[in-house]
């Protein structure tokens, strides 16, 4: 039985682009470059530069993932 939902995965649904976007909002470039430090985020970036690295890129799409994740959990923190 396979379930098409994912009520426990936060990134369930999510886009690529609407995480680095939300991140990009939260933190700006250069502090985004600061804590996953990748070229696109720190040499002259621009969304659709990015977008196009993370997805040839496993290790640094996990990376902005982790922080999504992250910065998520401290939001709801700070909610309360």
């Amino acid at each position: 039985m396979t379930s098409h939902t994912q009520p426990r995965n936060p990134l369930h649904g999510l886009t690529l682009e609407r995480m680095l976007t939300d991140l990009v909002d939260y933190y700006g470039w250069a502090e985004l470059g600061e804590r996953i430090p990748v070229r696109c985020f720190n040499l002259d970036p621009s969304m659709s530069s990015s977008l196009r690295f993370l997805r040839k890129t496993p290790w640094a799409r996990e990376k902005v993932e982790q922080l999504y994740l992250y910065t998520l959990r401290q939001s709801q923190r700070e909610q309360r």
